[in-house]
């Protein structure tokens, strides 16, 4: 019997799939091929993941699951997603380390770290940073396709003008419309009560399909979610990564994983041991740049 209904199960889904394929050639795609990039075009007719994935965040309601992929594929044309390298990044983003990922939650899911503290609201550099989003999750979208995130907001040392809430809305739609199936959870860490009623606004753009997955945590709290093997120490964390650019800090993508992340041979943790001794001397020459140079700092 659980056999059968798990067909059943199979082939529902895949009527959806065909169906949701069908309704977007029909009623998105005729007259409209210049709205999006023939290479997300393709991937949808191709993949069907993909179009699950549109499917389970919407609650497998097909005519939501064809407005969000018309919004997402609208977007990635907009910012060029598939045309987003390294190089086309301004380099003091890399630099300045506001947002990077590294390490993992104790699920196995990777961290997509925010330093809120580097974040200063600046319209010039909002399209910039929002590529440095996008670049982030594209990266880590191809190299663990169908892996969901934890991104956490470190919100040491930070104030009321370390926010701009375009920025913030444009990364909770991310994950709820651009990214599905991506978040695993959002953890605001150290929040200062004066931004309550900041957050209060945040919680109501996620929406009911992921407000479940908004966390706030003390230093205490987090490491209920993170060990602390993968926590900076001002989180009362054992982590000695130092963040410095380059090379971009996630190169473990590719080694065995664990329950709570991946395993290090001996020999790579001796070569990271001696690592850390340069990444100090280029943390601590890079805080001397921003002294003299604030506006190298990233800017909201």
């Amino acid at each position: 019997m659980a056999e059968l209904e798990q067909h059943e199960g199979a082939q529902d889904l895949e009527k959806k799939i065909e169906e949701t394929r069908l309704r977007f050639n029909n009623e998105f795609l005729q007259d409209s091929t210049d709205k999006y990039d023939s290479q997300d075009v393709e991937r949808l007719q191709k993949d069907d993941s993909l179009v699950e994935g549109y499917l389970q965040w919407r609650l497998y309601v097909v005519d939501d699951a064809l407005k969000m992929i018309d919004e997402s594929l609208q977007w990635r044309k907009e910012y060029g997603v598939n045309d987003i390298t390294e190089s086309t990044i301004p380099k003091w983003m890399f630099e300045i380390g506001a947002v990077y990922l590294h390490g993992y939650d104790k699920e196995g899911n990777k961290l997509f770290w925010f330093k809120v503290k580097l974040h200063v609201k600046d319209a010039k550099t909002i399209m910039d940073k929002k590529k440095y989003v996008a670049f982030w999750l594209e990266r880590y979208a191809k190299k663990e396709p169908g892996m969901p995130l934890t991104v956490v907001f470190d919100m040491a040392e930070s104030g009321l003008g370390n926010i701009d809430m375009e920025f913030v809305k444009y990364i909770i739609n991310c994950f709820k419309v651009y990214y599905p199936k991506f978040l695993s959870k959002m953890i605001i860490v150290d929040m200062p009560w004066i931004m309550n009623a900041a957050w209060k606004i945040v919680k109501s753009w996620l929406g009911p399909e992921a407000i479940s997955k908004l966390k706030f945590a003390s230093r205490s709290e987090i490491q209920g979610f993170i060990g602390l093997e993968y926590l900076p120490a001002h989180m009362g964390g054992t982590d000695p990564f130092k963040y410095s650019y380059p090379p971009l800090p996630d190169d473990d993508f590719q080694t065995p994983t664990c329950e709570n992340g991946p395993i290090a041979d001996e020999d790579e943790a001796e070569s990271k041991e001696g690592e850390i001794d340069s990444k100090d001397a280029l943390e601590s020459s890079f805080s001397s740049e921003i002294a003299v140079k604030p506006k190298k700092g990233w800017r909201w």
